[in-house]
């Protein structure tokens, strides 16, 4: 019998349509980067210096960071799908309380709560996908994925653009609630619980201590030119020990840490760590950049931006066909990061004469760089956990990709003072880009190395 609401119950239930709503959901948190172009904004509407900017970055992806591995371990235990479902209907919420926000104060609060409700969906959206698939097809599921999300990344600077020129910064914050709730009401046909292994019972204290250990760790990078960063550290690693010390007694640990042991694989997370902390430098100071050149509309600059995801969006389902037939996983992550740093040296070159062209040719090129390496990336955890541990492995993914953004809106940021203070703008905008791009080389070659060490193809 057809649906009363106009569509087939095969539709509703099909894969492409399934594969199509979890994307729609997961773009309420890959379209937060409408935020990024909206940073002039914010700071002209709450009277702020370009370094308080940081803190919108920060509070939001420092509450998701901190809680993402415990969440993937909970969708693990209770079902994906819950917990995606609750993480769409906290983000609607918050995006409706944080474009309503009386101060600057409020603001960042309500960025926090958004932050839950993306760290409810990001744990559970790369298990969910892969679900859809068998276990041959995972490399091409994790392709479509990563595409999904590189395309929220490219509409977000797309729509933020004009929706600031119309109604001001609150609409890059209103307009994605429609879509978390139509995500919500469509996503049908997956089983409200589908854990993979036995319910043993979560590790609350575990997961307070590693969330504890997240943040006031990522707080110490915050805060590294004060003495608070000592005091701060000491309390990251009390936690971590604390944290360490209840996994290796709780009957399901959240991680399991013998997978560290695996040979290269503490050095691919590490990679990703510095590799995305070298690449988040674009979404951080080419808003700023577009702003002082003149000719842009702010639908202009949010194109330009968002070419840097399109290359993204374009790489990472090709990649996906690639790894297990013409290239290995370990060599097309080394290639991304590669890649990373050839687009980051491009941006480098910017003056103000730069042409259109060649400001989208360089975003582009480390947009594909990236969207191989977190491509790959993703695979080689994804496979290295088991099955059972697929929410952990996605969740793991992400974290170490969000260390390295909330470090580079900490780092990247001072470096960028600190040559302004003794550089013009454009000066120090090429400065700070040629430093990113020692870094991605640097990953690249601790790649090559580890590769190299442990006989990988």
């Amino acid at each position: 019998m057809a649906d009363p609401r106009g569509a087939s119950p095969g539709i509703l239930h099909s894969k492409a349509w399934q594969i199509a709503m979890i994307g729609l959901g997961t773009a309420t948190t890959q379209l937060d980067t409408a935020v990024n172009i909206a940073f002039p904004a914010i700071t002209r509407g709450f009277d702020l210096g370009i370094s308080d900017i940081q803190w919108v970055v920060i509070c939001y992806v420092l509450a998701y960071a901190s809680l993402l591995l415990a969440l993937g371990r909970i969708g693990d235990t209770i079902g994906h799908a819950v917990v995606y479902r609750t993480g769409l209907v906290c983000s609607a919420v918050a995006f409706l309380l944080v474009g309503y926000a009386p101060s600057y104060g409020a603001m960042l609060a309500f960025r926090c709560m958004q932050g839950i409700g993306a760290a409810l969906v990001l744990s559970c959206g790369a298990a969910l996908v892969t679900s859809l698939y068998g276990e041959q097809q995972r490399s091409r599921a994790l392709g479509i994925y990563t595409m999904m999300m590189a395309l929220g990344l490219m509409l977000g600077p797309l729509l933020g653009g004009v929706l600031v020129a119309i109604w001001d910064w609150p609409a890059v914050f209103w307009f994605r609630i429609p879509i978390a709730i139509a995500a919500l009401l469509l996503l049908r046909g997956l089983p409200a619980s589908q854990p993979h292994g036995s319910r043993e019972p979560f590790d609350i204290p575990g997961g307070i201590a590693l969330a504890l250990g997240l943040v006031t760790m990522l707080m110490a990078f915050n805060r590294i030119r004060e003495l608070s960063a000592i005091w701060l550290g000491l309390l990251s690693a009390l936690a971590f020990a604390g944290f360490i010390f209840r996994q290796s007694r709780a009957a399901r640990p959240i991680i399991d840490f013998a997978v560290f042991r695996l040979p290269g694989f503490a050095v691919l997370n590490l990679v990703s760590v510095l590799a995305n902390l070298a690449a988040f430098s674009v979404w951080l100071l080419v808003p700023y950049y577009l702003t002082r050149v003149t000719g842009y509309s702010l639908g202009e600059s949010g194109a330009i931006l968002a070419s840097g995801a399109a290359g993204a969006a374009l790489a990472a389902p090709i990649g996906g066909r690639l790894i297990g037939q013409q290239v290995s996983a370990e060599r097309l992550a080394l290639a991304g990061a590669a890649g990373i740093g050839a687009g980051l040296i491009l941006l480098s070159a910017w003056t103000e004469q730069t042409s259109t062209a060649w400001r989208v040719a360089g975003l582009i090129v480390q947009g594909v760089g990236l969207g191989l390496f977190q491509l790959a990336y993703t695979d080689i955890v994804t496979a290295a956990l088991p099955l059972r541990d697929r929410g952990v492995a996605g969740s793991l993914a992400l974290l170490t990709r969000t260390l390295g953004t909330v470090a580079a809106a900490s780092i990247v940021l001072m470096v960028f003072e600190i040559l302004h203070l003794q550089h013009d703008f454009f000066d120090a905008f090429q400065r700070t880009f040629q430093l990113a791009a020692v870094l991605a080389f640097v990953s690249a070659g601790l790649l090559a190395f580890s590769s190299r060490k442990t006989g990988q193809p």
